[in-house]
């Protein structure tokens, strides 16, 4: 494997451990265990790290060296509210502009397992990455799959894998399926309400646990 792809894939690997909290927010990265992690030099993890400084997900503390960012109750504020403007803007568009084919194919999101976390896990970024692809604009796409890379992070740190009370997944797909009747009834300001709610729900109980948890900055 050439340099350039070695470089690459231990650069997914490391943010996708630092996304999935395999690596924990506040964790310190050390380049040697990095490195016999990946079962690579220290080189390319040099180049990973500073990438992912520009990401936000790593940062440096004077004389400790590199850590993985972590999560403030602050970071949090600013993700649930561009999560809600940038969804806002993908479901206008749309209501206004998708072929029925298109709205029709959301159908396939009406079912999902709630009883597994990590198959709801994978559909639920699904069904907002499809919502973000929808809406025809690919840097409005871009931002909105990214930045839920950052909001899964959140919620892993957060609220764990199960919810006290009424399963989480079963009011996501409950909110979900509220989108879709909205949005293939070309109805933009319900889609965005149900959106709207979607969103509030999960702030008041990330925004609770986050309050209680010392893993965060």
């Amino acid at each position: 494997m050439n340099s350039g792809l070695i470089r690459h894939r231990v650069f997914e690997e490391l943010r996708q451990d630092i996304l999935t909290c395999g690596l924990k927010p506040g964790e310190e990265l050390r380049e040697v265990e990095l490195a016999k992690r990946y079962g690579v030099s220290k080189s390319p993890i040099r180049d990973a790290l500073q990438k992912l400084e520009f990401e936000g997900l790593i940062e440096i503390e004077p004389r400790r060296g590199h850590r993985v960012a972590p999560i403030a109750v602050g970071d949090a504020e600013d993700i649930l509210e561009m999560r809600a403007v940038l969804e806002a803007a993908c479901l206008r568009k749309i209501a206004a502009e998708a072929t029925n084919s298109q709205l029709a194919a959301l159908d396939d999101f009406r079912e999902a397992d709630t009883g597994n976390m990590t198959a709801f896990a994978r559909y639920n970024r699904e069904f907002h990455s499809t919502i973000a692809r929808m809406s025809g604009n690919r840097r409005l796409a871009e931002s909105v799959e990214k930045l839920m890379e950052n909001y899964d992070r959140l919620c892993l740190v957060s609220l764990g894998p199960v919810l006290d009370g009424e399963d989480r997944a079963s009011l996501a797909l409950k909110d979900h399926l509220a989108i879709i009747d909205a949005l293939q009834a070309r109805n933009a300001a319900a889609a965005v309400r149900c959106s709207t709610r979607h969103v509030r729900r999960s702030r008041m109980q990330i925004m609770r646990k986050l309050d209680s948890r010392p893993i965060v900055g």
